[in-house]
């Protein structure tokens, strides 16, 4: 029987998480969306101006029996720097910040742990990725949903997305479909 439950996290692009968390054994629907922020329902052209407060994220919903919250975190801090404040490679903004937003306790503790451990394990500059509470999520344009696979051929996906799926793929094969 499945144990569903919810995972929100910022790495940036929200089509890149999307892309990557696609590819996971157990994770059964991905949103791409806006969190975060101070505004109510948000549009993508009101997030690029970086004035909302929210940030580009992704909900997801996932099989606690058959992938971890431990097993997610790993992935997300594998996928996008967690070292640089309001940036990933050229997006610039508090919209492309690293954060994480826990739905309860557990997912606190279990982040704190895995950030505190990598800390000291993978990377040598601080993590400035943001641990908060659960926020109201905002989903994106319908545009945004399932961007990587329809377009990507575009350049964009080509050299921004592509490798983080080619990383994904090589350091967590045994957690794919």
């Amino acid at each position: 029987m499945k144990k569903e439950k919810l995972a929100y996290f910022a790495g940036g692009c929200f089509w890149c998480s999307e892309a990557v968390f696609q590819n996971l054994r157990g994770v059964d629907r991905i949103i791409s969306g806006y969190m975060g922020g101070f505004i109510k329902n948000p549009a993508y052209r009101e997030i690029c101006t970086g004035r909302t407060g929210h940030a580009e994220g992704i909900q997801l919903t996932y099989d606690e029996n058959v992938l971890s919250y431990k097993d997610l975190l790993y992935v997300f801090f594998a996928t996008h720097d967690p070292t640089t404040l309001n940036r990933q490679g050229n997006d610039v903004g508090t919209q492309y910040r690293s954060a994480i937003f826990y739905v309860d306790d557990l997912q606190e503790a279990i982040a704190k742990e895995v950030i505190a451990e990598l800390q000291q394990t993978t990377f040598e500059a601080p993590i400035v990725t943001q641990l908060l509470p659960e926020h109201p999520f905002y989903t994106a344009e319908e545009e945004h949903q399932n961007y990587y696979n329809q377009h990507t051929e575009q350049l964009y996906c080509s050299y921004v997305i592509s490798p983080k799926v080619a990383k994904l793929k090589e350091k967590f094969n045994h957690l794919l479909h």
